[in-house]
């Protein structure tokens, strides 16, 4: 079964097309035929203005229309196309919405934040972890933060929090906003210790393909502070030409590094662990169970 999955989000649109194939044992694999990430920035327009702009918004179009075509190349059988922080605050959004239906096909979906990390959740990364700890799974976007608190393979939060990149290069996040979130993670927390965290987006990725660790090694919270001083002391020019980071990557990367520090900081982790997930693995994922749960209704109809 070929599935897609499209994530709107305030600094990128990604495109996830995976092969989902169920064995005799009823294990599932998902293989990942392609994945594109387009820099569309839509945040830097609705969290200074308001609104996204008419350029933003034919690249959106231009970009979904490319991605059409690709999940017909592909013969995907069902898709599921979401859009997060950026497009919740636009003013414009649910005409642009209409647009991008009338003139590619496809329908966007506007989700809160408590449904992206519901999203998210269904990665089921904590899954096989130790059941003695407790993993707080942090998704850093543009435009907002979740996070999950997972213990003995049970959910015991996901919340989100209108903290990310782009607003805080925008300086649009307040003390107020700081301060409820360091809040919320002390309190819900302080019954679950140990934690090590589980880091997710673009900007934790790359801050763990840089450091060259291991593939299943965490990165220390001494280490994230580390990148976080030595970056922050560099240009965009020279984070660009030092470590090889794409303009839409150079500006992100220090205040994305801020909130994963101070959440594991609150949290009192010190590891991150990065399996190099994010909320188009948890839309395959949700879609294929209700692909699942279709043609099992369909079969007892």
């Amino acid at each position: 079964m070929i599935l897609a999955a499209i994530d709107i989000g305030s600094n990128a649109a990604r495109l996830l097309i995976s092969d989902v194939n169920v064995y005799h044992d009823g294990s599932v694999d998902y293989t990942k035929l392609t994945l594109l990430r387009i820099p569309l920035r839509l945040g830097f327009d609705v969290f200074e203005k308001g609104i996204i702009c008419e350029e933003k918004k034919g690249q959106l179009i231009e970009t979904l229309k490319a991605y059409r075509h690709l999940m017909n190349f592909y013969k995907v059988e069902a898709w599921r196309a979401c859009a997060t922080s950026a497009m919740r605050d636009a003013k414009n959004g649910r005409e642009i919405i209409a647009e991008v239906k009338e003139k590619t096909g496809l329908e966007i979906e506007v989700i809160s934040g408590q449904e992206e990390a519901n999203v998210i959740y269904e990665t089921h990364i904590a899954e096989n972890l130790a059941l003695n700890k407790s993993y707080l799974y942090i998704d850093v976007g543009g435009g907002s933060t979740e996070v999950t608190l997972f213990s003995k393979n049970k959910t015991i939060f996901k919340e989100s929090f209108n903290i990310g990149t782009i607003r805080l290069l925008h300086n649009k996040v307040t003390n107020e906003q700081w301060d409820h979130m360091k809040w919320y993670i002390k309190t819900h927390v302080r019954n679950y210790q140990p934690i090590e965290a589980i880091g997710s987006g673009g900007n934790i990725n790359k801050i763990f393909s840089i450091s060259k660790r291991k593939e299943g090694r965490p990165l220390p919270l001494e280490l994230l502070k580390d990148y976080h001083k030595e970056l922050s002391a560099a240009s965009i020019e020279e984070r660009k030409h030092v470590y090889q980071f794409r303009s839409d990557r150079a500006d992100v990367i220090v205040p994305a590094l801020q909130i994963y520090i101070a959440i594991m900081r609150w949290a009192g982790a010190d590891e991150i662990y990065v399996p190099k997930i994010g909320l188009a693995d948890g839309l395959i994922k949700m879609l294929y169970r209700e692909q699942k749960e279709k043609a099992v209704n369909s079969t007892i109809s």
